[in-house]
């Protein structure tokens, strides 16, 4: 009974992923029929030559960009929550992503060295940093947490962390020129549109190598919830396990962030809110939902970003917040059993 409850769940949830992708696809500063959307894709072209290339170029990549981003970074707080069994951590408040702005500070704001003409080697050098900064903060915190069993002082860590690297960027940004400091502060607004396709192909595959690594961790981490011990006397290799999920939420923060920008409570909101709809901990049902649940709220915060019939484009990661930020004081105010690590 409650296999088929999920299923007829996740059923729904991609119906209605379905729907938020043709609302993405047609919603804008200039509404695009669904027919004509459907016309685009199948190389059938649409009524207007101007629809096509707005759908082809700009709209679908940055619907796919929300799918990639959304999933990815909800699978890495979901790996985050059960590695350090703290229903607070996140890849934002875990200072992953702060590790991974330094390092993209450090290519934007202090690589003058970098062949910035060769669009190819800028990208890549992008991604190196930022994920080379994700996994040092993830070390760090998770160095530090073998001295401490107590879960919030873990977070407080994670949260020194994130201060201490956005401290070096502010340093960075102060010595920046003023085009230097433009782009580091567009990119650290977040944003999920103007992406090429080979950016996008760069993404996808470092996206989709993060997932793999997590899905190999499936059958190890309802095991993690109950402490390293008891994983171990099920013969789980722990070191092995913790290694892989240090790699997999490295690639999965630090790939996202650096083409997305930090996207806040992303990480930390959708696995609790894949709990609370399929009231379970089975990691099984929740991997599959998280992708899920992560591909919907950033496709309608996407959405919500570029109202329909105006030329406003707000920043995503100030829609993520907004939504993400009352789940964690939702959370605070639960009763304590909902807290336990």
């Amino acid at each position: 009974m409650f296999q088929k409850r999920s299923q007829r769940l996740m059923l729904l949830l991609l119906i209605l992923t379905l729907g938020l992708v043709l609302a993405d696809l047609s919603l804008g500063p200039v509404v695009i029929p669904a027919s004509d959307i459907w016309n685009s894709l199948s190389g059938q072209g649409a009524s207007k030559t101007t629809w096509e290339y707005i759908v082809l170029n700009y709209r679908l990549p940055k619907t796919i960009m929300a799918i990639l981003t959304g999933a990815g970074l909800s699978v890495c707080g979901l790996l985050m929550q059960t590695l350090f069994r703290n229903p607070l951590a996140g890849p934002y408040v875990l200072g992953l992503s702060s590790g991974s702005s330094l390092g993209v500070a450090l290519v934007i704001l202090g690589a003058a060295w970098l062949p910035q003409t060769d669009f190819f080697w800028t990208e890549i050098s992008l991604v190196v940093a930022s994920l080379i900064g994700s996994m040092l903060v993830l070390l760090a915190v998770l160095l530090v947490s073998q001295k401490l069993r107590d879960t919030m002082s873990i977070l407080i860590v994670g949260l020194m962390f994130g201060s201490f690297t956005s401290a070096f960027v502010s340093v960075l940004t102060y010595f920046s020129s003023a085009e230097q400091l433009q782009k580091f502060t567009f990119w650290s607004m977040g944003s999920l549109g103007n992406l090429s396709w080979n950016a996008l192909a760069i993404l996808a595959i470092l996206v989709l190598l993060g997932l793999l690594l997590a899905g190999y961790c499936i059958k190890s981490l309802d095991a993690l919830l109950l402490g390293e011990n008891y994983a171990r006397s099920l013969g789980i290799n722990y070191a092995k396990t913790q290694r892989i999920i240090i790699i997999s939420a490295s690639i999965l923060a630090g790939s996202i962030t650096a083409f997305a920008g930090p996207i806040a409570f992303v990480g930390l909101a959708v696995p609790h809110i894949a709990r609370l709809v399929f009231k379970t901990s089975n990691h099984r049902i929740l991997f599959v939902a998280t992708l899920i649940l992560g591909a919907m709220l950033m496709l309608f915060c996407d959405i919500l970003s570029q109202p329909p019939g105006t030329d406003l484009m707000l920043p995503i990661n100030a829609i993520t917040s907004i939504i993400g930020a009352p789940v964690v004081i939702w959370l605070l105010l639960q009763p304590s059993k909902y807290r336990k690590s």
